[in-house]
This record gives C-alpha cells, sequence and structure tokens, in this order.
C-alpha cells in the first residue's frame, strides 16, 4: 500500500473520517460499498490517496479514469 499517505494506513478508526464525496456524487454503486471503503480521512481532500482501504482507493481511481475519458477529445484546427 504504498501508494497511500503513511497517515492515511494507521487511522482506520472511522471516529476521523467521512464519505468520499467525489466517490457519492460520481459512484452508482456508492452505498453497496463496505463502510470503510467509502471512507476518507477528514483532514484531507476527497482524493483516492486520502481513502482508508485499498478498495476504495482503486474504486477512486478508477472513477477519476472514467471521468477523464469522457470528456471530450481536444481537436487540433
Amino acid at each position: 500500500m504504498e501508494h497511500i499517505d503513511p497517515a492515511v494506513v494507521k487511522r482506520f478508526d472511522t471516529r476521523s473520517s467521512r464519505p468520499c464525496e467525489f466517490c457519492r456524487e460520481f459512484d452508482p454503486h456508492f452505498p453497496n460499498r463496505r463502510p470503510l471503503d467509502q471512507m476518507v480521512v477528514s483532514t484531507r481532500k476527497a482524493v483516492a490517496g486520502s481513502h482508508l482501504t485499498e478498495d476504495g482507493y482503486v474504486r477512486h481511481r478508477i472513477l477519476e479514469l472514467r471521468k477523464m475519458s469522457a470528456r471530450a477529445p481536444l481537436t487540433a484546427a
């Protein structure tokens, strides 16, 4: 789990976390995730690396990549 901040790895206490707003907005299956996979460290932005679990991190990154690929491609004119 080297892609996750060491401070995050130690924080599995849900009292210091909150649901990820980004995932909640863009993932239609967000309510079906395990509770820990929904959570991010409350002291950081809702980015992939702030997720408490590796599965949460991976799902967040997939959403980011889907969002990027859904944009209209830039055209050289």
